[in-house]
């Protein structure tokens, strides 16, 4: 049963959400289509380009993307202290990069506004647009809206390019947003587009690794969107916010995830932990277990260490 937003999405609990979208059917209107023949790869850079301009406008960090043939995966984090500082220019500025915005808005910035009631109302229309540009709902709007009405307008046709509204996934923790986040840079790996991390075309780990080498793939010719920056692991409350866990140590604790998940694999496993594990306080078991929980997850909250408490509870008390 479809649940309400407002059930899901609770930044009191956490600002990082995991969101999908597929499109209709779940057919590859994003790729190689077999049905028509057609190929969509270009409407990647689509994706990746809005993605961009979204990631600039709103106060919402990209932690994590990858964008597939028929969904694309997105890692959002929420930051409401950023939006509060913004000034009443900034936030009109902001909203008039996606939209035309209120006739009102125009006459102040021409300098037409006099009198105390017209700015009152001014005040309003300002501070809606701040909320929503602090909304997880309304950034998924501005990327799926675009994305359908562009590609329809290209395929000269009406109706749904989604299936559906987006769904999101609330993650609770440092061990359920690292988990995640390494599930959506591994995507590509795990379909067999690729065998390595820079070759996962249209993902965040690829676009991390060419920015740190000051390389860009001249096959994609895509800007590369403002991702959430890294931090040491040790800072929590850092300004601006980041993520808690080195860049080095997120590669490489990706790569060997994505060694470990496929038994076919090719590839050496290298034998020593990442130590991202090891400021998590978990163990390779216990983080198999969550790269790969993470997949069949319900979409709604996870919550990795409690997750992993419950199975081991139950573990232990089976062999009892």
């Amino acid at each position: 049963m479809t649940r309400p937003r407002s059930q899901i999405v609770s930044l009191a609990d956490t600002p990082y959400y995991h969101c999908i979208s597929r499109c209709v059917r779940r057919a590859f209107l994003c790729g190689e289509d077999r049905y028509s023949g057609k190929n969509f790869d270009h409407r990647k850079h689509w994706l990746v380009d809005r993605l961009t301009l979204l990631g600039e406008v709103f106060a919402i960090d990209i932690a994590a993307y990858a964008v597939m043939s028929n969904h694309y995966h997105v890692v959002l984090h929420v930051d409401q202290a950023c939006s509060r500082s913004w000034s009443r220019d900034e936030v009109i500025h902001r909203w008039l990069r996606l939209y035309k915005g209120d006739p009102s808005v125009h006459c102040y910035l021409r300098g037409e506004l006099q009198s105390e009631v017209e700015f009152r109302q001014l005040d309003r229309i300002v501070e809606i647009w701040r909320g929503r540009l602090a909304d997880i709902s309304w950034f998924m709007r501005c990327l799926n809206e675009y994305i359908a009405r562009r590609a329809n307008k290209e395929d000269d046709c009406t109706g749904r390019f989604w299936e559906g509204r987006f769904k999101s996934q609330a993650l609770l923790d440092e061990a359920a947003l690292l988990s995640c986040m390494a599930y959506v840079d591994l995507n590509p790996v795990r379909a067999g587009i690729c065998e390595s991390l820079d070759e996962s075309e249209f993902t965040s780990i690829q676009a991390r690794i060419h920015r740190v080498a000051s390389e860009h793939d001249d096959a994609t010719e895509c800007p590369i969107p403002k991702l959430m920056p890294f931090g040491d692991g040790l800072e929590r409350d850092r300004e601006p916010p980041a993520l808690p866990i080195g860049l080095r140590d997120y590669v490489e604790l990706v790569d060997w995830t994505g060694r470990i998940a496929r038994a076919d694999k090719k590839g050496f496993i290298p034998p020593e932990t990442p130590s991202a594990l090891s400021d998590l306080k978990l163990n390779k078991a216990q983080w198999r277990t969550l790269a790969l929980e993470i997949q069949q997850e319900a979409i709604t909250m996870f919550n990795g260490l409690d997750k992993l408490a419950t199975k081991e509870r139950s573990r232990a008390e089976k062999a009892a």
